[in-house]
């Protein structure tokens, strides 16, 4: 794995971290954040696994169409 997250800006030592990488990643997290608002999918209210992929599938078309 590399390092995606950039150095703080006061470190002697920097790493080169790929920006495209590091921009999608930011796009995932917040989907993610945005996911965790529906209590049914963070909670997982579902007991079965096929359940839960419909509920959080249905919750990612609605976050998209926003």
């Amino acid at each position: 794995m590399t390092a995606v997250i950039p150095t703080q800006a006061d470190r002697s030592q920097r790493r080169k971290i790929d920006t495209h990488v590091y921009k999608e990643r930011h796009l995932v997290e917040n989907f993610f954040c945005r996911l965790k608002h529906y209590r049914r999918a963070a909670t997982r209210f579902e007991k079965t696994a096929r359940n839960y992929l419909g509920f959080v599938v249905l919750a990612a078309i609605r976050i998209w169409m926003a």
